[in-house]
């Protein structure tokens, strides 16, 4: 879907650059994009491989053990149907954990090696497990302590406290997760209530 949007919208613009008589504006709007673009990945770069880094070391140790062991009871409550799944936990754990962390881009492929292992565990391949649902959620609306990502866009920008955004992500996120997983709950009981009957 956005492969057809985004050139529709590209198109408007040059159309209507060329048509209003704006085409040095869009000419100089092009270059400044490309400048602020490139500032902003060497800026998130350093924070993305500091934090993958740091994760991926973890992976390799007995941190990670420990971190499983915290998350255990919460991850026993959201994924009741992979009580005995260790590698899809612990794969779920360093999920979470990057999410918490701010670390979208380190979370995305943690979280598909999670779903892979959840998709093995679904009976039924055509449709999404409970399990898988609630992964999606959570990846959604994950609760984040640093938001990296943001405090790295914030720098970039030359925020002058890019830190400050800190408390009310907390607020919102913690909103946002606790919601989706309530919704999610509810869901899921209604729906296995309607096969049984």
């Amino acid at each position: 879907m956005l492969n057809i949007v985004w050139p529709i919208f590209i198109i408007i613009s040059f159309s209507y650059a060329i048509f209003s008589g704006n085409v040095q504006n869009l000419n100089s709007s092009i270059f400044e994009s490309i400048e602020s673009a490139v500032n902003l990945s060497i800026t998130m770069l350093g924070t993305m491989c500091l934090w993958s880094g740091i994760i991926n070391i973890a992976s390799n140790t007995s941190i990670i053990q420990k971190i499983n062991k915290i998350l255990k009871p919460i991850i026993r409550f959201l994924f009741p149907e992979i009580k005995e799944n260790i590698k899809a936990q612990n794969e779920i754990s360093m999920n979470m954990v990057a999410n918490i962390l701010g670390l979208g881009n380190a979370a995305t492929p943690l979280g598909l090696k999670a779903m892979e292992s959840l998709q093995k565990e679904n009976r039924n391949k055509k449709e999404l497990s409970n399990s898988m649902i609630m992964l999606i959620v959570l990846n959604t609306a994950s609760i984040q302590i640093i938001p990296t990502t943001i405090i790295a866009i914030r720098s970039s920008l030359q925020s002058a406290n890019p830190t400050s955004i800190i408390f009310p992500v907390w607020i919102a996120t913690i909103c946002a997760a606790t919601a989706g997983i309530l919704v999610t709950k509810i869901l899921i009981k209604y729906s296995n209530k309607g096969k049984k009957t």
